[in-house]
């Protein structure tokens, strides 16, 4: 039995790429730092990680190859402390979400922990196009 995939369906015409995608998304998945996913609006999304103990000059978001990339890295706490017990992960994390096409970036801010990253979909125009049929 032949398995039939999303790229090879006869209707379904420059979709391949899709498979790739959520293949790639499957394996980045990791479960640091914990986060949201909400519809806000229509056509509005907000992630929302948990990110306490970063300040905003440790977190960088970034739009790479349609993928949104979240990272956190922490300064060193230095060589001057001494710890009883370190149950506090200060851990370096990225996130990579996969944005749709008419997807964008509409800010991001920081609120009691949490980071909030707002996302609008741009509502395409509907185009009607007559194409036209030559002769032999």
């Amino acid at each position: 039995m032949t398995k039939l995939t999303l790229g090879s369906h006869p209707f379904l015409l420059g979709f391949d790429q899709l498979e790739r995608l959520v293949e790639r998304t499957a394996k980045s998945e990791n479960g640091y730092p914990p986060f949201n996913i909400e519809q806000s609006a229509d056509n509005a999304y907000r992630i929302t990680l948990a990110v306490a103990g970063f300040s905003e000059e440790d977190l960088s978001i970034t739009v790479e190859d349609r993928q949104l990339i979240v990272r956190g890295r922490q300064a060193d706490p230095g060589e001057d402390r001494i710890f009883l017990h370190r149950g506090i992960a200060a851990r370096q994390f990225q996130k990579a979400f996969v944005l749709a096409d008419g997807v964008e970036v509409a800010g991001a801010n920081t609120e009691n922990g949490l980071l909030h990253v707002d996302l609008k979909r741009a509502v395409p125009e509907t185009i009607v196009q007559t194409i036209k049929i030559n002769k032999g």
